[in-house]
């Protein structure tokens, strides 16, 4: 006989649900504080751009293959937030053409990142800081899995210090 813990794993919601719940509701604190920042031009597709790590100084065609998008609607979305004052595109330091954010654009980063933290206080505060640490720890084990390359991660810190 099953214990009820195993049980309760191998009914719905399966893990795709559960993780999309929890999404839903850091995606709903994302766009909240945008709002509070102050920047309600920006749209859902725009906001893939702040996924982490945050695409400061690379080519357009990397942040196309962050985002798993075609080259041709990558630049459309850049020319769209260049149009908004959230990037810039001028010659990195090999004389290539890269995206830059600008302040605007760190503004609602380090909202985006105060609204992560303040959550996960929150959840820390809602399960208990043992299961907490736990449900991190394994979030974290699951995403180095399935992470690209090395030369995608950024530091820990904000990355305009």
């Amino acid at each position: 006989m099953e214990s009820s813990e195993e049980s309760r794993a191998e009914k719905p919601p399966y893990v795709g649900a559960l993780l999309r719940l929890c999404s839903e509701r850091a995606r709903e604190r994302v766009h909240q504080a945008i709002r509070e920042a102050g920047c309600d031009d920006l749209h859902e597709t725009h906001l893939r751009l702040f996924t982490y790590p945050v695409p400061d100084g690379v080519r357009p065609s990397e942040i196309a293959r962050r985002l798993g998008m075609t080259r041709q609607a990558t630049n459309h979305v850049i020319t769209q937030m260049e149009a908004l004052g959230y990037l810039e595109r001028r010659d990195g330091p090999d004389g290539r053409r890269l995206v830059y954010l600008t302040a605007r654009t760190w503004t609602v980063a380090e909202a985006i990142w105060k609204a992560m933290r303040d959550l996960q206080s929150e959840w820390r505060a809602e399960i208990g800081e043992r299961d907490f640490e736990t449900f991190i720890a394994v979030l974290r084990r699951l995403a180095a899995a399935a992470a690209p390359a090395p030369a995608a991660a950024a530091p820990a810190a904000s990355p305009r210090s």
